[in-house]
């Protein structure tokens, strides 16, 4: 639906064109279309309204128990992603014979993408374990510097902790939340923790993270980016590919194959938009099959999370650590068109699996790090809260208010985003010179990528909800008090008066059985986004 006050989606729109350029691509080359509600039947003119509706805010304020807006156009940023690699979609089908001339999406369906796995926990009937008391990340010191930790073991988690003289149990209690802060984006850390870092200073917060094998860095209060990275970097591979890439089918990388050999969510979202463009996938998991598989609430035997990311994709289980792994990996490789891997720093190299080893003429081959190179061959660990705090979008989030990452995983998905971006400009390049590249992205790149435009949206109170509103406040309320009202009043009143008043989505279970996103999600094992492209 259009509104009365609504503007084109600029901010992604400038997205996608500076990435297209940036990959040497003229942006007019593809007709592209864009609008802020897609098949979403909600007026939604701005990203406030989008945050608002499509269940950003809700995410993003769940470890302050209110619904809480970005205070970045973040949704209009994926938007501009998946347009750009729309657009290269296109360039690839048309450079391979086929007669795809455009590529529409919509900032709704870019922020339903986006907390994907959220809604596909939302609509699983498994309810998640309450939280226990406790407080957020990021920590305090006793010299005030915020700060924020990592680790994936629980090894090194005790082991810093009792560094700095905390008892096992608020230790034991405090994993739990830790561990699985990046899929259900609350972090109730005990008191006893945040006391005991307020206890001391910096140092020796560093000290107890060198000792223990765990992370530390502080939470950088400008949110400017500290340095000036492409999204993702390109460079050739010597040899042309034997064959060539062959007509398209009903989609763009129909016919393509991409292994990939990734974990978590950064690496495994750069192969599901791949899938969605058309792309076979075939997915690499250790012997057992990936442990998040079995980290709950499931949808029969597997994960909804692992569900939302990597449904679709075909699963061979290597053992790369061994010889025989390896050779099983090459062979896989030759027969594809694209290698995805977010592998720690080195790892790559250890293994033999580099892409000079790897790779066969014409062959695609990614690295979607967390880092890249940017901190130096040892650099910590490469997640998403640690790059929020050291890319300054922990800063800008929060305009006005201390720093901290949100715990919507923001450069997670946006990683994935743009080394899918990355891989569709390296097969562009291949369709026409025959050539492979290499992609080189990282979390602190993809941070960049959000422009630093600082948002501040008013979420009003009413008598039985929340809202944002687009146009003249005035005029909506005149002076009376939201809380007087129930939303609906609130919403009838501004479409009379030019305006639009958007209900923040405070349930995601609420959103998933909406009618109105109904042609937006579908619906089998878990709740899902349908592809946010259409082509034409």
């Amino acid at each position: 639906m259009s509104a009365p006050v609504s503007a084109r989606p600029g901010t992604a729109e400038a997205v996608a064109t500076a990435l297209l350029r940036e990959v040497g691509e003229d942006p007019g080359q593809v007709r592209r279309e864009l609008d802020w509600s897609g098949p979403v039947e909600l007026p939604l003119p701005d990203e406030a309204a989008v945050q608002a509706a499509c269940g950003i805010m809700q995410v993003h304020g769940r470890s302050a128990g209110r619904p809480v807006p970005l205070g970045v156009p973040y949704a209009s940023t994926v938007a501009g992603v998946l347009l750009a690699q729309g657009a290269l979609a296109v360039a690839i089908a048309r450079a391979r014979g086929g007669r795809i001339e455009r590529v529409r999406t919509s900032v709704a369906q870019s922020a339903l993408l986006a907390v994907q796995q959220y809604l596909a926990v939302a609509g699983c009937a498994e309810p998640e374990p309450p939280a226990e008391p406790g407080a957020p990340p990021p920590l305090r010191t006793a010299d005030g510097v915020r700060c924020e930790l990592e680790t994936l073991t629980a090894e090194h988690w005790l082991a810093f902790w009792t560094a700095l003289g905390v008892e096992r149990g608020p230790v034991a209690r405090g994993w739990r939340p830790f561990q699985q802060r990046f899929g259900t984006a609350t972090c109730a850390l005990p008191f006893e923790l945040h006391a005991a870092v307020r206890a001391v200073g910096y140092a020796d917060v560093l000290d107890a993270a060198r000792a223990s094998g765990v992370s530390v860095l502080p939470v950088r209060a400008d949110p400017a980016p500290p340095l000036d990275l492409p999204a993702c970097e390109l460079a050739p591979l010597p040899g042309i590919a034997p064959r060539p890439l062959g007509a398209p089918g009903a989609l763009p990388l129909s016919g393509i194959v991409v292994v990939e050999s990734t974990r978590r969510v950064q690496g495994p979202v750069a192969g599901q938009v791949l899938r969605m463009l058309g792309a076979d996938v075939v997915r690499v998991e250790p012997p057992g099959g990936d442990p998040m598989r079995g980290v709950p609430p499931m949808a029969g035997d597997c994960s909804v999370r692992h569900l939302a990311l990597n449904a679709g994709k075909r699963v061979v289980e290597v053992d790369i650590r061994t010889a025989a792994g390896r050779r099983e990996l090459h062979e896989l490789v030759e027969g594809a068109d694209a290698f995805v891997h977010n592998w720690a720093p080195g790892k790559a190299a250890r293994l033999g699996l580099d892409a000079a080893r790897l790779a066969p003429p014409g062959l695609s081959y990614a690295w979607a790090s967390g880092w890249g190179d940017a901190l130096g061959p040892e650099p910590p660990l490469g997640t998403d809260f640690l790059v929020q705090a050291h890319s300054g979008l922990a800063a800008a989030v929060r305009p006005g208010r201390p720093p901290a990452p949100s715990l919507l995983t923001l450069t997670d998905v946006l990683g994935g985003l743009v080394c899918a971006f990355g891989v569709l400009a390296a097969l562009l390049r291949r369709v026409r010179t025959g050539s492979g590249s290499t992609v080189d992205s990282s979390l602190l790149s993809a941070a960049g990528v959000v422009p630093r435009t600082p948002l501040r949206t008013p979420v009003l109170r009413t008598a039985d909800g929340h809202l944002v509103v687009s146009g003249d406040h005035d005029a909506v309320f005149g002076g009376a008090d939201p809380l007087a009202e129930p939303s609906r009043h609130w919403v009838e009143r501004a479409a009379r008066a030019g305006a639009v008043a958007t209900p923040v989505c405070t349930d995601l279970r609420e959103l998933v059985d909406d009618p109105r996103f109904g042609a937006a999600l579908g619906r089998g094992r878990y709740v899902f986004p349908h592809p946010p492209w259409e082509f034409g």
